[in-house]
């Protein structure tokens, strides 16, 4: 049997503009998208990372379900950090993820708990792991790691001081 390629990813904004997180993103403030890929049947959009509180909130009314947000470090760039949050919409059936760039010399971006409390766990485990504050959180403290310690674990560069910690 034959493998089917996936078809190539789309970029170009006017062609993705009449997918509906889209077209209510580019109808509210075009400004605050930075850009968008469709590959694989999925949509993620960039969103400035002055927007994204503003952004998900004109979302969801049609994307009410947030169902995870991670996180990325590409350190060698600048932004470093590509936090991303996966929506759903059960009225339309359809999933878009919302891409946030996150500088690592101030790596600090909105809080969706005011949207979706759901998302507080995930914004801790980010901070705690990635050391990417999240402003509006109401308990933004480590949640693995001791409260003292200074370092981000997931973070591409952690072992460079040398310390690795390993099994006994």
């Amino acid at each position: 049997m034959a493998h089917n390629a996936a078809p190539n990813a789309i970029t170009d904004l006017e062609q993705l503009k009449t997918h509906p997180a889209l077209e209510i993103l580019l109808g509210w403030k075009p400004e605050a998208v930075t850009g968008a890929k469709f590959d694989r049947n999925e949509l993620t959009i960039e969103i400035d990372r002055s927007y994204i509180r503003e952004a998900a909130s004109i979302l969801k009314p049609k994307f009410n379900f947030m169902c995870d947000v991670t996180c990325s470090d590409w350190a060698s760039t600048e932004p470093r950090f590509h936090v991303v949050y996966h929506l759903l919409s059960h009225e339309l059936k359809e999933r878009v993820r919302l891409k946030v760039m996150v500088d690592g010399d101030d790596p600090v971006c909105e809080s969706l708990y005011p949207l979706w409390p759901a998302v507080n766990f995930f914004e801790r485990e980010i901070f705690d792991l990635f050391g990417i504050r999240f402003l509006g959180h109401p308990n933004m403290r480590r949640i693995m790691m001791p409260e003292d310690y200074k370092k981000y674990p997931l973070r591409k560069d952690f072992a460079d001081d040398g310390f690795i910690v390993k099994p006994s």
